[in-house]
């Protein structure tokens, strides 16, 4: 029964996201999607789990260039324990100071527009980003719990969690401790949430960006599609590599 359960809640978020923040994907779409109409780029950045929905945007089938993530492996898990492991991660979003080095690798210009995932809003890696972004003159969109911002208050020195320094929120409409499924026996719930809504509201994004694009005259001039589509040239995706080698040496 706790998968069923499980399932039962995950509908009930998607539903809510549906429901609730259907408005802030059409705003920030519309950001994003002026963005890569001048030529510029849709950043995307996440930390520890929250990194996921930033490898799933692009390169991804069915998404394009102009998205263009920003990721250091230092700041993802791939290892349990060790060099790359979960504690090591775990510290190193939390420290101030360490997102400005990674900035030293891309360029924030103000026609771009940054989304930035977290689903507690507090680690520094993701308030700094947004910091940095609002401080170059981008439009920042922070995909994160509201509810989680309600209860606890800014960690960082600047007095800003990423609820307050985003000109968009996105609410992952997550509870605060992130699992949804009560198990028998155990305080704890199982079972995590924000990875799924996070997922949901980045495809919902891309799908708003895309016919937002198509609405100004800019729609992607190639798809990176599966190749299972046997409609599409297996060149199309060399291109698409291409063009997005191309793409970041104009950023």
């Amino acid at each position: 029964m706790s998968a069923e359960t499980y399932f039962q809640k995950a509908a009930g978020l998607l539903e809510t996201i549906h429901r609730t923040q259907l408005g802030a994907i059409q705003k920030a779409a519309k950001a994003c999607a002026a963005s890569i109409a001048a030529g510029r780029a849709v950043h995307f950045f996440g930390s520890g789990h929250s990194v996921l929905p930033v490898m799933d945007m692009f390169p991804r089938y069915g998404s394009y260039v102009g998205l263009h993530p920003i990721m250091d492996p230092r700041l993802m898990w791939f290892s349990v324990t060790g060099p790359g492991g979960a504690r090591e991660l775990l510290w190193l979003e939390r420290t101030e100071g360490y997102v400005a080095q990674v900035l030293l690798s891309h360029n924030l210009d103000p026609r771009d527009s940054l989304v930035v995932y977290s689903h507690g809003g507090l680690n520094a890696a993701p308030v700094e980003m947004a910091l940095a972004g609002k401080e170059k003159g981008l439009t920042v969109i922070g995909v994160t719990s509201v509810a989680n911002h309600q209860i606890n208050k800014p960690t960082h020195s600047s007095g800003h969690s990423l609820y307050t320094a985003a000109d968009i929120v996105i609410d992952n409409c997550c509870p605060p401790e992130d699992a949804l499924v009560p198990v028998e026996g155990r305080p704890e719930k199982v079972g995590a949430s924000s990875t799924l809504a996070a997922v949901a509201i980045t495809m919902a994004l891309l799908s708003e960006i895309t016919a937002e694009l198509v609405r100004l005259g800019h729609a992607p001039e190639r798809i990176f599609v599966s190749p299972n589509v046997k409609e599409v040239s297996p060149e199309n995706n060399q291109q698409v590599f291409r063009d997005y080698m191309a793409f970041e040496k104009r950023l």
